[in-house]
């Protein structure tokens, strides 16, 4: 064989891991049962603020964590940690996609994704 098949095999080969690798750390959307059910696994679980009990956030003992509860799409509620400061804006979020595990009984995140309402809206721009 020459050098330059020997070289195109290998090119491939490594395509190919590099393809198989990033689908296989690819989260996925789910809701809390599932996370509570693989623990191991990294999930995008989406789904909306409680807003009717506030978010604890004290920067005096943690500036980098803060918690408060969230319903998924299918209703379970579950009290989730986050390891940032509160994010801006969250009492009005829409819809919030967080991205960690299940740890027990509390969803531990490492990032927040917020749907928060349009500034702009459907009223004709003035002349």
């Amino acid at each position: 064989m020459k050098k330059i098949h020997i070289l195109g095999i290998v090119v491939i080969a490594v395509a190919i891991g590099v393809i198989f690798t990033s689908l296989q750390s690819s989260a996925t959307y789910s809701d809390f049962i599932e996370a509570s059910s693989n623990p191991d696994t990294e999930y995008h679980v989406v789904g909306k603020l409680n807003k009717s009990i506030p978010v604890q956030y004290d920067p005096k003992i943690n500036a980098d964590e803060c918690s408060f509860m969230m319903l998924d799409n299918k209703g379970v509620e579950k009290r989730v940690v986050l390891h940032k400061s509160v994010p801006q804006d969250i009492q009005k979020s829409e819809q919030i996609v967080l991205i960690g595990k299940m740890q027990g009984n509390e969803f531990h995140a490492n990032d927040i994704l917020m749907k928060c309402p349009s500034k702009y809206n459907d009223a004709k721009p003035q002349a």
